[in-house]
Parts: structure tokens; sequence; C-alpha cells
């Protein structure tokens, strides 16, 4: 595919860039996350450095996410099949995505999801959870399968159809998005019914969005684990506690487990090396576990 390697050289900048900044915005509020409790958090890319190229990033990704969009992103999604595979195939296939680009980092993507699985299963976290962080970047695999851009791919989360929250990041970037001044749109409840719960919300296209629609009928994982897939971009709720006038007591369940799965997220990055060769059986035995052969995607 002409263009993909550059295509995935930027993408996985962009994506450093947003996570540095939700590093640095972020609490520790996750006492059960033991494998960061001497990590140099501050290690990472400073908020400064990031803020230029994410603003710009969200820019573009806050006009863009409008409901029109998301409509077509999910007719196109149900309309066919991208590939067919098993989840190592996939992880083989992000691999070649992306290349060096990676300044916090030495790692390849492969590498990198099984710093986030191990580091899930060094505390003690059930193999569901271990799976969960192994896949949980999949979805950038959008970029294979015709996204726009970056926006479609990468960034927060949000939920498209009602007001936009001030508590997402550069709020102010959403002024230029169609949807804003559209006198449903822009309403508190917009299209949906006080509290009707997130599993009724269309949320921002993305990488994470996609992942959740290819494997929730796909695999055995309970329903933590699809939480944590679909929502673990969901800043704006997951940590500033918008769009709760949308969610229910079931949200609540997931709400707990997304916070559980963050700090793995945003803090297992390291240079120490993985050996690939040796995790290889005890993961493809996970996997083997929780879903088939082949997925498709």
């Amino acid at each position: 595919m002409p263009g993909l390697k550059h295509d995935g050289r930027e993408l996985d900048a962009v994506s450093d860039a947003v996570d540095a900044v939700n590093v640095l915005k972020g609490k520790s509020w996750d006492s059960q996350a033991e494998f960061d409790s001497e990590k140099d958090k501050t290690s990472f890319r400073q908020y400064e450095t990031a803020c230029e190229r994410v603003k710009a990033f969200y820019k573009e990704q806050h006009e863009k996410q409008t409901v029109a969009f998301n409509i077509k992103a999910r007719v196109d999604f149900k309309s066919r099949k991208r590939a067919r595979m098993g989840i190592w195939q996939a992880m083989e296939m992000l691999n070649t995505l992306v290349d060096d680009s990676d300044p916090d980092t030495d790692l390849s993507q492969i590498e990198h999801l099984l710093q986030t699985a191990e580091a899930m299963r060094r505390d003690g976290k059930p193999e569901w959870m271990q799976v969960t962080g192994l896949i949980h970047d999949l979805g950038k695999l959008l970029l294979f399968f015709g996204s726009e851009g970056q926006w479609d791919v990468v960034g927060d989360t949000f939920v498209v159809g009602c007001a936009f929250s001030d508590k997402n990041i550069y709020p102010e970037t959403f002024a230029r998005n169609p949807d804003f001044g559209d006198a449903v749109y822009s309403a508190e409840h917009g299209i949906y019914e006080p509290h009707c719960g997130l599993d009724n919300v269309m949320l921002s296209w993305g990488h994470d969005e996609y992942l959740y629609h290819v494997v929730k009928d796909q695999c055995t994982l309970p329903e933590e684990a699809l939480a944590m897939i679909r929502f673990h971009s969901f800043y704006p709720w997951h940590r500033e506690g918008a769009y709760m006038h949308l969610a229910n007591a079931k949200d609540a369940k997931a709400l707990d487990a997304v916070r559980a799965f963050n700090p793995y997220d945003l803090y297992s990055k390291s240079d120490k090396p993985i050996d690939i060769d040796e995790l290889r059986p005890y993961y493809e035995s996970l996997i083997a576990k929780f879903f088939p052969p082949e997925l498709d995607w």
C-alpha cells in the first residue's frame, strides 16, 4: 500500500503525543497498579512538547467527527469484511504498520502490546484482562482498512449526537463542527434519553470503537473486558466525569473496569527487552481460551 509506512509513522507519532498529554494530565488514582509505582512518569515527553501537535490533531478530529460521519462509519463496518485472520496474525500486521517513530521507546508494536499484558500478569490480573491488554490497540489496523486520516483512528473519544462536553480536551475546537449549532445535536441529551446507557450512544469512531465492534460477538471475554476495549480512550467520561447524564447503573461497573485498565495503557511503556518467542506460546494459549482461530475484521 503506497504511503502506508509514512502514514503509520505519523499515526504512531500522533498517538504517542495524545498519550503523553493524557499521562501528564492524569492522576495516579489506581493504587492497585503496582507495576508503575517506581516508574518515573516524568520521563515521558513533556506536555508542552506534545501540545502543539495534539491541538492541531484535535482541531481536525473535533471538526470532522459528526453524527453523519459516525453513521456512515458504522454502516461501512457492517457492510464489508476487511480481512479474516487470528489475533496473533493481526498483531503481526499491526507491527508492519509502524516503524521506529516512537520517541518514548525503541520497542516494536508487538513488544508494546506484550509489555501491557505482562504488566498485568505481574500484578496478578486475571487471564481475560491480560488478553485485553494484549489486544487493546489492534483497532489501529483501521489505517489499513480505509480510515480517512489520523482523526478517525486515534485520540480521546466523546459522544456524538448531543452537546459536546466542555470536559473534552480543547473543547473550543468543536465550534466548527457542523453539529455544534444543530438544534437537536447541541442539546444536552440530543438524540438520546436521559440515562439511556452508554450501550445506546455513539462514541466518536476510532480504534476503540472499531475493535469493540470486531470482537464483541466473536469472543468469550467478559463485559468488563469489552468496556476496557471500548472506553479506554473515553477520557472525558472515565477521568473527567462527563456524560454521566447518559450513563446508567450498568455503566458504573464498566467505569470501574476502565479505571483499573487505564494505568496499564498509559504507563507500561519501557525499553526493557521483551522476548517475543518466549512469551508467544503463553499468550497464544490465552488467546485460544477467548477467541476462535480466525476472526472477521
